[in-house]
C-alpha cells in the first residue's frame, strides 16, 4: 500500500527496507518520505536521535493523539 501512495515500484521499496543498504534513487526516498508525511508522520532528528511522531491518533485504543517511537539510525 506504501508503495503505491508514494507512486514507487514495490522493489525499490523493499530496497529502501534492506537492513543491507542497497541504494535507492534519491527521488524515491522523497516519494516515500512525502507519503509518510501526508500519513500523518512526522520525521524528527534531535541530540538523542532521530525518531518519528504520529501526529494522528491510529487506532481506537490509542489514549493519546501523538506517539513518539524511536526507530533504528540508518547505517
Amino acid at each position: 500500500m506504501l508503495a503505491e501512495k508514494a507512486l514507487v515500484a514495490l522493489t525499490a521499496l523493499k530496497r529502501l527496507e534492506s537492513e543491507r543498504g542497497l541504494g535507492v534513487h534519491e527521488g524515491t526516498t522523497d516519494q516515500v518520505r512525502r507519503a509518510l508525511e501526508a500519513a500523518g508522520i512526522l520525521f524528527i532528528e534531535s541530540g538523542q536521535g532521530r525518531g518519528v511522531m504520529f501526529l494522528h491518533e491510529t487506532s481506537g485504543t490509542e489514549t493519546r493523539q501523538a506517539r513518539v517511537r524511536r526507530v533504528r539510525s540508518p547505517t
